[in-house]
C-alpha cells in the first residue's frame, strides 16, 4: 500500500477523523476539497463526496486517478434494515447493491444493467482485518449487505421492498458506486457504516441527533483499522 484513500459523504463523516491528525494539507479539485494527511509513515487522503451516488462515484475515481490511492475505506452512516442493528451499532459491507437501479421492465433483476451485476463484493482482506480489530476491541460489529440508492429512505414499506429484495441489512446513499468504482479500476476497498437510524423512523430527527455520535464511533473504529494497517 502507497497511498490509502478514506471517504465519507458528508463534512460530519469526516470530520471525527480530521480531529487525528495535527498537519492537514488541503487540495482544492473538481468543486472538491482533499485532506492530505499522514499516520505513521502511510500517506492518506481523506475526502468528503457531498451525498448521493454521482458525487461518491466522482470523488472515489478523483482519489485513484488524480491522488494515486490504491485502497479505498469508506467511513460514514447508514439507516439500519436488520433488526439486530441499533442506533450506533457498526457493519462492514461484504457486499453492496443499488436498489433504485430499475430495469425489470426488460426483463433484468433489479439492481443489473447488462455488463454490470447486481452485488459487488468487498475486499476479504480488508473485511478480515477489519473483524480481527473489532473482536480485539470488543466492538460489536456485523458483516453483511447495504443497500445504495439516491433516496433517503423513510418509507417502511421502501424498506420492506429492499430487504425482501436484496436480503440487505442496511441502507445509505454512496456505497455502491464506491464499491463500482473501486471494482472496475482493481482497488481493494472497504465500506464501514456506523447505524444513525432505522430507516422507518421519523427521518428528520432521528439523523440530526445521531449524526455526529454515529460517525464519531465509525471514524475511532476506523483509526484502530489504520494502526493495524500499519503493523
Amino acid at each position: 500500500m502507497t497511498k490509502l484513500a478514506i471517504m465519507g459523504a458528508m463534512q460530519e463523516e469526516i470530520e471525527p477523523l480530521l480531529a487525528y491528525f495535527d498537519k492537514v494539507n488541503v487540495v482544492e479539485y473538481a468543486n472538491n476539497k482533499y485532506y492530505e494527511v499522514n499516520y505513521k509513515g502511510l500517506d492518506i487522503v481523506i475526502a468528503y463526496s457531498k451525498i448521493g451516488k454521482v458525487f461518491a462515484s466522482l470523488t472515489a475515481s478523483t482519489m485513484i486517478e488524480k491522488f494515486g490511492c490504491d485502497t479505498l475505506l469508506f467511513s460514514g452512516v447508514a439507516g439500519g434494515i436488520n433488526p439486530n442493528l441499533k442506533i450506533g451499532d457498526l457493519i462492514i459491507a461484504d457486499k453492496l447493491c443499488q436498489h433504485d437501479l430499475d430495469i425489470t421492465a426488460f426483463g433484468h433483476p433489479h439492481g443489473f444493467v447488462p455488463g454490470g451485476k447486481v452485488f459487488v463484493e468487498t475486499t476479504k482482506d480488508l473485511r478480515d482485518l477489519a473483524i480481527k480489530v473489532a473482536n480485539e476491541n470488543d466492538l460489536k460489529v456485523i458483516v453483511g449487505t447495504i443497500a445504495t440508492g439516491d433516496q433517503f429512505v423513510h418509507s417502511n414499506e421502501r424498506k420492506k421492498f429492499i430487504e425482501k429484495t436484496f436480503t440487505a441489512d442496511a441502507l445509505e446513499m454512496e456505497g455502491a458506486s464506491v464499491a463500482v468504482v473501486c471494482d472496475a479500476l482493481n482497488i481493494p476497498f472497504f465500506i464501514l457504516r456506523a447505524i444513525s437510524d432505522t430507516a422507518d423512523m421519523d427521518a428528520g430527527f432521528d439523523f440530526d441527533e445521531f449524526l455526529k455520535s454515529s460517525a464519531k464511533n465509525s471514524a475511532d473504529y476506523l483509526i484502530k483499522i489504520l494502526k493495524e494497517l500499519k503493523k
